[in-house]
């Protein structure tokens, strides 16, 4: 109910308050002349719409500035108005932004912020839910895990439906703590988490040399520079002389898809990457060149794996150019665009729907592998440490030697 006051609001601000004042001032001016004001039936039949649609709105609005014990501040209206119009969608991930929050935002893509290396997203049960830490961040060191639910941050009750506050709330200046309260599944109670914040500059990929000569390229997110990255560290792989690539998407949130896109036509022959379709039914094609890394590859997904991350492999697999390991992805098969306004603000929005090569939209149910394996868990459901055994990594290992034989 309040989110479709606050669309009604925001429709009306922005859409029929200037219109409705010029028609006013000009019938002003015509009254003071003594003369008649005379409009066709569209027009009338128009203002009488709105008069029916928004008549509501107006006598609520001037109640308000009337009898509210304070005075309000009309921006705030405002800006209330445009982010409640958002909220009006129903779509987690089409939002407004303050100028704060879109600046935040940037950062992010950037590859530096403030705060805990998490991301998060709106459950189907409306509580702020885990898709992923991120890797060597504090998030990560401190435990939580995907699925994980954010009940509150610092004392106060977080939701999913104003998940823009739950973040703004997690992010702070370094050397500050947040202390969180989560629910998993499996615990009887919430847990408190203390976490201490620090400066997230991320380094997207790494990589490595395992079993003398099978490369392996872990990718924890899609930001700016990751492209580049992973194309300068698999190159020097090659020129190791390695036969085979471990591609880890593993808890890798997802980002950029300019960048995603990028690393699948260096990775891949030609074919199609991915096609988005938007409400009209109008498609977007993404392929890839004849040019290609060829070498054996395997990729390695989780139930953190999620939006580009899923592109990807999604890619990978249709194409039939690699093994992918591990368990089914998170689900996210949505795309957004981002458009600064000029005071600054912003705003995120759906704008439509992406398709593996085969035609598969994945949202709400993920990338099934290849190959399934589950990651152990250890005491009380917690996950294991980079100290235990990965037989997730152990079967990619196995399935690349056989590839490479």
């Amino acid at each position: 109910m309040i989110s479709k006051k606050k669309a009604l609001i925001g429709v009306v601000i922005i859409v029929i308050l200037t219109t409705i004042l010029n028609l006013t001032l000009g019938n002003m001016i015509a009254l003071k002349m003594g003369q008649k004001v005379v409009v066709t039936r569209d027009t009338y039949e128009f203002y009488q719409t709105i008069k029916n649609e928004y008549g509501k709105m107006f006598a609520l609005k001037d109640f308000l500035e009337t009898n509210y014990y304070r005075e309000i501040e009309p921006e705030h209206l405002v800006e209330g108005a445009i982010k409640g119009m958002f909220e009006g969608i129903g779509d987690p991930y089409t939002n407004y932004l303050s100028q704060r929050e879109f600046e935040d935002l940037m950062t992010r893509t950037q590859g530096t912020y403030g705060g805990i290396g998490v991301i998060v997203t709106p459950g189907d049960d409306g509580m702020v839910t885990v898709v992923s830490p991120i890797e060597d961040t504090p998030g990560e060191r401190a435990g939580l895990r995907t699925g994980d639910k954010i009940m509150s941050v610092n004392g106060e009750p977080i939701s999913g439906d104003r998940l823009d506050k739950a973040v703004e709330m997690m992010k702070g200046e370094p050397g500050t703590e947040v202390r969180l309260s989560i629910w998993r599944e499996g615990l009887t109670e919430a847990m408190d988490v203390r976490i201490q914040r620090e400066e997230i500059r991320l380094q997207t990929v790494r990589s490595e040399i395992v079993e003398g000569n099978i490369g392996y390229v872990r990718i924890s997110m899609f930001d700016e520079k990751t492209a580049n990255d992973f194309k300068t560290q698999v190159d020097q792989l090659q020129q190791e002389n390695i036969e085979g690539l471990i591609l880890d998407l593993r808890n890798n949130p997802g980002g950029l898809l300019s960048q995603c896109v990028e690393i699948a036509d260096y990775l891949l022959g030609e074919q199609v990457i991915v096609y988005t379709e938007d409400r009209q039914g109008n498609r977007e094609v993404e392929r890839s060149d004849r040019r290609e890394v060829a070498l054996p590859m395997v990729v390695l997904v989780n139930e953190g794996s999620a939006s580009a991350s899923e592109i990807l492999a999604g890619a990978i697999k249709d194409g039939e150019r690699g093994t992918i390991v591990g368990t089914t992805t998170f689900g996210k098969g949505l795309v957004q665009q981002v458009k600064p306004l000029d005071d600054g603000t912003g705003f995120k929005f759906t704008v439509s729907e992406y398709f593996t090569p085969n035609g598969t939209n994945i949202h709400g149910t993920g990338i099934e592998p290849d190959v399934i394996v589950e990651r152990p868990e250890g005491i009380e459901g917690e996950p294991v440490t980079e100290a235990d055994e990965d037989p997730q990594l152990e079967k990619s290992i196995e399935v690349i030697k056989s590839k490479m034989n």
